[in-house]
């Protein structure tokens, strides 16, 4: 209050202006980033930057929680595939917490895995080449459990309701669905190029 005119004479307006000021200002004196380390494939930085903000971007409009889609997509555009948490950290400027969690996500959905080193303490966390596999394959089991549990709500309300036919119907699709997945994934998983 005393840098805007005090307790007697203080105005909010200015008080808001200046402080909006004093934020835009740089914490460092620097406005430089940090020097960008030489890409071995003579790939264009911006470029590679603008490409990891769509993917982040479509990720998150698949349904993946924000963080999650950036670790994930930070961790697709890395040539080696995987990164530890500092590395993480120290790309997305966020919290070792924030990394966490989003692991933690990524990796029930079956997108990722721990690995920890044989030379060190520290996990890294690996895109595998089965990713897509693995993930689907859990896809499948959570449909198959979900269609279980609306087959059994729709015996107790009755499939003669209108709730039990809506649930026995879901049932019925997931169930197929869920089957289907299952085969179109293991006839990718048997035919795929590679190892």
């Amino acid at each position: 209050m005393a840098r805007n005119g005090g307790p007697a004479d203080y105005r909010a307006g200015e008080a808001q202006r200046a402080s909006v000021r004093r934020a835009r200002r740089p914490k460092n004196g620097s406005t430089r980033p940090a020097p960008v380390p030489a890409d071995p494939y003579g790939r264009d930085p911006d470029a590679v930057a603008d490409a990891f903000e769509e993917l982040t971007s479509m990720l998150a409009q698949t349904g993946l929680p924000q963080m999650a889609a950036s670790v994930f997509a930070c961790l697709y555009v890395t040539d080696s595939g995987s990164l530890t948490v500092a590395d993480l950290v120290r790309q997305l400027r966020v919290s070792p917490a924030s990394i966490s969690k989003a692991v933690a996500f990524l990796e029930a959905q079956g997108l990722l895995r721990r690995v920890r080193g044989t030379s060190s303490r520290r996990e890294q966390y690996v895109l595998g080449g089965d990713l897509w596999y693995r993930s689907l394959l859990a896809t499948a089991q959570r449909n198959t459990a979900l269609a279980d549990s609306a087959r059994r709500t729709a015996e107790i309300l009755g499939s003669a309701t209108p709730a039990g036919a809506r649930l026995a119907d879901a049932a019925v699709f997931l169930d197929r669905i869920g089957e289907e997945l299952v085969q179109a994934v293991e006839r990718w998983w048997h035919d795929r190029p590679g190892p």
